[in-house]
């Protein structure tokens, strides 16, 4: 059998050495298929444009003004006068206690208050010609000062048993009848003032800084099917802990049947907003392990950039550093360039 495989390995060599140099052959064939200008590629111009993060969080509508009507004092309800639902104007009586012993014992001081005061007269009169002293005189006169703060301080009480709306608004349900004890704990009713409505909602600490006051927002109540605006009154000092949000409060002016005080509101704002934004295609950018790259075209090279990102949609991508405006980014063939390496543009794109 040795006589049979002694050809066979003299051949086998030769066969070898013709097959590599038929690669190498190829080889040289393949690369000189290749463009003389370098690889093949597209390109796109950065340029700055206008880009802002849009973000909804949710918030409630709530009246202007919204107050329990309670008494400041304890008493008998003599009458009431609640037309629940209605508006009523700023002064108008709800609801007056009892309050005639206090009317006894002003009628009294007013009667005390004649007496000192014709008293201190005739005081001052024989004090003229000497006839007291001049401590009996100032005696006089304070005990008529001391009944006017007397009655003052009965008025000031007789008032408070009546219970008066503290501004135009619409009131509520009313939680009493007439003839029951109030005491100051004890909820008669309620007052809104719904002529304007206040919007409240939060927002991550990280758009505090983008929140203004008089800044104008947009928002949608629950099941509404209009947009609505709202301006910003103002914002709460400071962020809360427990949430990381900032709590801000706008104004409504706008009247529409769908804003009911109470309401969820779906509020949308534009934060984040820069006017001179360069953007790139997404695929432009070449993610590294400790950065983003991205490969500029100087004449006819390639060169490579580190960058830093910002926002992004679903096909642009904010460059915040490392591309400047009307750079040319190339954007196809990215792991096949090295740096330095020339390459040769086929497509040149612009943002619209």
């Amino acid at each position: 059998m040795s006589r049979f495989l002694k050809p066979f390995s003299v051949f086998l060599p030769l066969l070898l050495i013709l097959q590599g140099c038929q690669r190498k052959e190829n080889g040289q064939a393949s690369q000189g298929s290749r463009p003389r200008g370098g690889l093949v590629v597209e390109a796109f111009v950065a340029a700055t444009s206008s880009i802002s993060e849009d973000v909804e969080v949710p918030g409630s509508l709530l009246p202007l003004e919204n107050t329990q009507i309670r008494s400041e004092v304890s008493g008998r309800v003599v009458e009431l006068n609640i037309p629940e639902g209605s508006v009523v104007p700023k002064g108008f009586l709800l609801v007056k206690l009892f309050d005639q012993d206090l009317q006894a014992q002003l009628r009294k001081l007013k009667v005390q208050l004649q007496i000192a005061i014709k008293t201190a007269q005739r005081q001052k009169e024989l004090l003229a010609i000497n006839g007291i002293s001049q401590q009996e005189y100032d005696l006089s006169v304070l005990a008529a000062d001391n009944l006017r703060i007397d009655i003052q301080t009965v008025e000031i009480t007789i008032s408070k048993m009546q219970i008066r709306a503290p501004y135009e608004g619409q009131l509520g349900l009313r939680s009493v009848s007439v003839g029951a004890y109030l005491s100051p704990s004890d909820v008669i009713t309620t007052l809104r003032d719904v002529s304007d409505l206040k919007l409240e909602f939060s927002v991550p600490e990280k758009y505090a800084k983008n929140i203004s006051k008089g800044q104008q927002i947009r928002f949608r109540v629950d099941g509404g099917l209009f947009d609505h605006a709202a301006r910003v009154m103002a914002t709460e000092g400071n962020v809360e802990a427990s949430t990381r949000t900032l709590k801000v409060r706008a104004l409504v002016s706008e009247n529409h049947p769908e804003l009911v005080p109470g309401i969820f509101a779906h509020v949308h704002l534009q934060l984040g907003r820069n006017n001179e934004a360069i953007m790139l295609p997404t695929q432009a950018i070449i993610p590294q392990a400790r950065n983003k790259r991205v490969i500029l075209l100087r004449k006819d090279s390639a060169i490579f950039r580190i960058v830093e990102t910002g926002l992004r949609d679903s096909s642009y991508v904010q460059i915040l550093s490392g591309v400047s405006d009307g750079d040319t980014v190339i954007t196809t063939g990215l792991m096949a360039i090295r740096p330095g390496a020339k390459v040769k543009l086929s497509t040149i794109t612009r943002k619209n």
